[in-house]
């Protein structure tokens, strides 16, 4: 299965499965798509010239992944610069190798009203599982959870404040998922830049943002919303979502940290494979989307005492990110004396060849969501970046470019 062959095409990607803590899944047959991988690499009277390393960024599962793929290897396969590609380069062929990894930040936030009937209760129970998945799969912290969707499936949109037994939720899901400590540190691993955890003020913010969402769309709609319910549906047109809020968070830092852990154990692993087993002169090439970036990024950089790739890659492309803009920085200017966590891969010439990034004011994931999940308590991450960066561009207009 993890074979694939682009419908109504001849081209082919190998889709490479790891699990939450970076290692790499069986096939039904007990064997490791990496061995093939590596077996093709290494056969000297068919070398590849070009492998391309993908990672996608939020999806939820395998079929999700594969729709991604097929779509980013579809339109690879059709463009132009294939055939420019085979003309300027003798022999050229090409492997690309997707990863998938479990990124799903959270559940289905949707929850009814009212007494919970059975079927309901089997949906709070999927999204208990769901969330304990990506934030801290303990007891304490299924408890904790269970609470918190159970509040906010009860609550009315009258109340201002997280009831008491949701706060003490919250604190005990901070402890478990490791998040009630951590400082805010601008140089810090992706998941762990946050700042202070507060979910009082994340709920809040919610809460405001839901009612002025409201407030406009009932404006434009020359409309009054229903109750309970502050227009444009999803997560940010409804107050009783803002109880949720925190635990979207939780899980949203504990994603990033995920897509770190797996890019600097098991895909680094993984390139460290392929370089040693294919010829000296097969070029790397590395591309991330979204949460994606950070597994990339995480790859080439390896952990901070890890051992470095057997060789540089040749480019490192990162299409949305969402990670902080400065984490490449060997300086950030609004934290002088702190380094980017990944300026190491500038600083030692891990990537020989260009690093690309794309931003897009169309993108939502990264323009809306992303600020919203990273800007609370924290100054230095991508939700309060571009005011920093225009801020920067005034004070230091030689070191921000």
């Amino acid at each position: 299965m993890p074979v694939r062959t682009i419908p109504g095409t001849d081209v082919q990607y190998y889709l490479i499965c790891m699990d939450e803590n970076g290692l790499e899944r069986k096939e039904a047959d007990g064997t490791l798509l990496s061995d093939a991988v590596t077996q093709k690499l290494d056969d000297r009277d068919h070398p590849i010239t070009d492998v391309f390393l993908c990672s996608h960024g939020w999806q939820g599962d395998v079929p999700a992944a594969i729709a991604q793929y097929d779509k980013w290897v579809g339109a690879m396969a059709q463009s132009p610069d294939a055939a420019v590609a085979r003309a300027k380069r003798a022999g050229f062929t090409s492997m690309v190798v997707g990863v998938h990894w479990p990124s799903l930040p959270y559940g289905d936030e949707a929850m009814p009203s009212g007494v919970l009937g059975d079927e309901e209760e089997a949906l709070l129970e999927a999204q208990v599982d769901q969330y304990a998945r990506s934030i801290a799969d303990t007891p304490a912290a299924r408890a904790a959870i269970r609470i918190i969707l159970e509040a906010s499936a009860r609550d009315d949109g009258e109340r201002e404040t997280l009831p008491a037994n949701v706060r003490d939720a919250y604190e005990e899901l901070a402890r478990e998922a490791s998040l009630a400590n951590s400082g805010s540190n601008p140089g810090g691993a992706p998941g762990d830049e946050h700042g202070e955890w507060d979910a009082d003020a994340i709920a809040a913010d919610a809460r405001e943002t839901a009612i002025a969402a409201a407030a406009s769309a009932s404006e434009s709609a020359d409309q009054t919303a229903a109750p309970g319910v502050l227009g444009g549906g999803g997560f940010f047109g409804t107050i009783k979502g803002w109880m949720v809020k925190p635990l979207q968070m939780a899980s949203f830092w504990k994603m990033k940290d995920r897509a770190r852990v797996v890019g600097e154990g098991g895909v680094h692993a993984l390139l460290t494979r392929f370089q040693n087993a294919s010829m000296p002169s097969t070029h790397y090439h590395l591309m991330g989307h979204s949460f994606g970036c950070i597994v990339m990024s995480s790859t080439v950089a390896g952990a901070p005492d890890s051992v470095p790739l057997p060789r540089p890659v040749d480019s490192l492309f990162l299409v949305q990110g969402a990670l902080s803009l400065w984490s490449y920085s060997p300086d950030i200017p609004v934290a002088p004396g702190n380094v980017g966590y990944f300026n190491r891969t500038i600083a030692k010439g891990f990537v020989r060849g260009p690093i690309i990034t794309t931003q897009s004011r169309f993108d939502q994931a990264v323009s809306t969501f992303y600020p919203k999940g990273a800007a609370l308590k924290s100054q230095f991450v991508l939700g309060d970046e571009l005011s920093q960066v225009r801020r920067c561009r005034r004070l230091w207009p030689s070191r921000c470019r």
